[in-house]
């Protein structure tokens, strides 16, 4: 057998001396990033993801074994389209201005009602975008952060009003979008304890110039009459997760039931005293929660914002994706 490498004639007699000489001639390679299914293989995947993403068929093409990076992760591939437009753009621009181009994150805000899922589609987005070499660097920030402390609220008479539009810092939310957008070095943002229910002092998260900043959210995409400024106006692509208000009463009073043998069994938590309710006490207590507050916030304030958002991702009853809207540019 005769094999011509680089003018050089060689024979090889053996077998494992094939092989010795093949290895040895792919080691020469560059590893580059391989694009076979997006990665997703060989690796610890939580069951509510695999089953409403990535084993999801309105996620799938007809072209699934000519393109899996786009049947396995499509919504990722189209985000990261649109990522490398708005980078391009700003390179272009800062070029025929003569000027540096400056880092600018891209800013995605997630909005949705409480529990339908929202939280956890943020980090696997978050997850997801990371994995692209032009865009490595994706933060995420939730606008709890941004609510008014306990104190405030409870002097301003609105405390069963937490999660209302008018709950929320919006100066100190639409200035930590200024600076990210301005393309400061170093901005920090409050940090929220879903234990104790508030606001924690003297603790901020750090944002240092990410590629990719998501901002989740109840009422992110929310605008008013009182103001010519919005927080959505910081968004470059805005995402709603939406779903039928009875599955997501459903789901509330689910992870209600959950939060009893977890969270609420903190002795710190301010909701320690649903810990101990019997069953029934306690989804009768969610049912009073949602007809009060979160189901009357999503009907009057959180579901009027979806027309606004670039992609209305909707979920059927066993949270697998139902439907995409996606608005034309």
């Amino acid at each position: 057998m005769s094999v011509t490498h680089e003018s050089r004639d060689f024979t090889l007699s053996e077998e494992h001396e094939a092989l010795r000489d093949l290895s040895a001639y792919a080691a020469a390679n560059e590893v580059w990033r391989s694009y076979l299914g997006m990665g997703y293989h060989d690796c610890v995947t939580p069951p509510v993801i695999l089953r409403n993403i990535l084993e999801n068929p309105g996620w799938y093409t007809q072209y699934t074994p000519y393109q899996p990076e786009i049947s396995q992760g499509r919504l990722e591939a189209l985000l990261n389209l649109y990522v490398s437009a708005t980078q391009n753009l700003h390179k272009v621009t800062a070029t025929f201005l003569g000027t540096i181009a400056p880092k600018v994150p891209y800013v995605i805000g997630v909005a949705g009602s409480v529990a339908v899922g929202k939280s956890t589609f943020a980090r696997l987005l978050q997850a997801l975008l990371s994995r692209w070499p032009d865009h490595p660097k994706v933060d995420l920030v939730t606008t709890d952060g941004f609510l008014h402390p306990n104190r405030v609220l409870l002097e301003r008479g609105i405390m069963n009003r937490k999660g209302f539009p008018e709950s929320y810092d919006t100066k100190a939310l639409l200035q930590f979008l200024r600076e990210l957008k301005a393309g400061h070095p170093e901005i920090s943002a409050p940090v929220y304890s879903h234990v104790v229910y508030d606001i924690v002092p003297d603790q901020h998260i750090t944002v240092r110039q990410p590629d990719i900043l998501i901002l989740e959210g109840l009422n992110v995409l929310q605008v008013g009459v009182d103001s010519n400024e919005f927080v959505s106006d910081y968004f470059d692509f805005s995402i709603y997760i939406d779903a039928d208000e009875d599955l997501i009463r459903e789901w509330y009073i689910e992870r209600f039931h959950a939060l009893r043998g977890t969270v609420f069994q903190d002795p710190e938590s301010f909701f320690r005293h649903f810990a101990d309710l019997s069953d029934d006490e306690a989804t009768e207590v969610a049912k009073g929660i949602w007809a009060q507050i979160n189901g009357l916030n999503l009907r009057e304030n959180i579901e009027p914002t979806k027309s606004r958002a670039s992609l209305v991702i909707n979920k059927g009853a066993d949270h697998r994706v139902a439907d995409v809207q996606l608005r034309k540019l």
